[in-house]
C-alpha cells in the first residue's frame, strides 16, 4: 500500500515536471516572427519613449513583470482591474498605490493591436518591456522567449503570500525565492533590480529610525525624507548613488550600510550572502551578466501556453 502510494506520488511529480518542461519548450524567441514581425520594435519604441520622459518608469515596468511572475506565474494577472464580480491583484497592500506603468502597457497594447490584432499577449508585453527598460537604463540585454498567454483570473491572496515584502529578514527572502525555484545566489542577483527606482516612506520608516546597521549620515538623510508620522508616500531612491542607472552601486551601498529597505540591508548583515554582495560591489560586469540570466529564468515562471488562457484585447480586462 505504502509503496504504491510512493510510486503514485513519484509518478505525479514526473508528470508535473514534464508539463513544466513542455510549457517552457513552447516559448520561443521567434514566436511572433511571422504573426507580428514588428512586435519587439513596437514595444521597444514605446518603452524607450516612456523611460526618456521619466527615467523612473524603467523601474516601474521592471517591477510590474516581477510582481506578475511571482503571483501564479508570468500571465499578466497583475494588469487586471477589479470589477463588480472580480477582485484583481492591484489592491493588494504591496501593489496598491505602488505599482505603476499601466498606462505605458496600455499604449503598447493599443499599438500592437493596430499592427496585428489579437496576436501579442499582455504577459509577453510585460516580459519584453522589463528587458527593454533595463537596457534603456544601461543594463545588459537578454533574449526574451515569447508565447506566454494571458490569464482569465487573478489572485489577491497569492500576491499577499508570495511577493517578498520590504521587512523580510534574510531567511524570509531565501524562502520566498526558493518557493519559486530560485537559489539564494539568484535571489541576491534579482534583488539588484533595486539599483533603480524609488520606495515609499512607509516601507523604510522603521529602518530610518530604529535600525542600527545603517550609516549615520544616510540615516539622517532618510529621516529628512520620512517623518516619524505622516508622509507615507514620500519617496527615496532605492539606490542613493544612481537611481536611474542600471549598475552595481546598489551593492556598493549595501557594503556601506546604505540599503534603503530592511530587506535590502539583510543581504549584507554578517550573513551568508555578504560575500556575494561584496563580489558584485566590485565587479559590475558579473552582476549585469548574472542579472540577465536570472531574468530569463524568472520570465519562465509558470507561463500559460498553447490553448491555455487567452490573448487579451485590453490588458486590463478579460475578453
Amino acid at each position: 500500500m505504502a509503496s504504491s502510494f510512493v510510486a503514485t506520488k513519484l509518478g505525479l511529480c514526473m508528470v508535473i515536471s514534464l508539463l513544466l518542461a513542455m510549457a517552457s519548450a513552447q516559448l520561443s524567441s521567434t514566436f511572433y516572427s511571422t504573426s507580428c514581425p514588428n512586435a519587439l520594435s513596437i514595444i521597444k519604441t514605446a518603452v524607450t519613449s516612456a523611460v526618456n520622459s521619466e527615467a523612473r518608469m524603467g523601474a516601474s515596468l521592471l517591477r510590474l513583470h516581477f510582481h506578475d511572475c511571482f503571483a501564479n506565474g508570468c500571465d499578466a494577472s497583475v494588469l487586471l482591474d477589479d470589477t463588480a464580480n472580480f477582485t484583481g491583484e492591484k489592491t493588494a497592500p504591496t501593489n496598491s498605490g505602488s505599482l505603476r506603468g499601466f498606462d505605458v502597457v496600455d499604449t503598447i497594447k493599443t499599438n500592437l493591436e493596430s499592427s496585428c490584432a489579437g496576436v501579442v499577449s499582455c504577459a509577453d508585453i510585460l516580459a519584453v518591456a522589463a528587458r527593454d527598460s533595463v537596457v534603456a537604463l544601461g543594463g545588459n540585454s537578454w533574449t526574451v522567449v515569447l508565447g506566454r498567454r494571458d490569464s482569465t483570473t487573478a489572485s489577491l491572496s497569492t500576491v499577499n503570500s508570495d511577493i517578498p515584502g520590504p521587512n523580510l529578514n534574510l531567511s524570509g527572502l531565501v524562502s520566498s525565492f526558493s518557493k519559486k525555484g530560485f537559489t539564494t545566489k539568484e535571489m541576491v542577483t534579482l534583488s539588484g533590480a533595486h539599483t533603480i527606482g524609488q520606495a515609499r516612506c512607509q516601507n523604510f520608516r522603521n529602518r530610518a529610525y530604529n535600525e542600527a546597521n545603517i550609516q549615520a549620515a544616510y540615516k539622517t538623510t532618510l529621516q529628512g525624507r520620512c517623518p516619524r508620522s505622516g508622509g507615507n508616500t514620500n519617496l527615496a531612491p532605492l539606490d542613493i548613488g544612481s537611481a536611474t542607472t542600471f549598475d552595481n552601486s546598489y551593492y556598493t551601498n549595501l557594503v556601506s550600510l546604505k540599503g534603503l529597505l530592511h530587506s535590502d540591508q539583510q543581504l549584507f548583515n554578517n550573513g551568508s550572502t555578504d560575500a556575494q554582495v561584496r563580489a558584485y560591489s566590485s565587479n559590475q560586469a558579473t552582476f549585469l551578466s548574472d542579472f540577465a540570466t536570472a531574468m530569463v529564468k524568472m520570465g519562465n515562471l509558470s507561463p500559460l501556453t498553447g490553448t491555455n488562457g487567452q490573448i487579451r484585447t485590453n490588458c486590463r480586462k478579460t475578453n
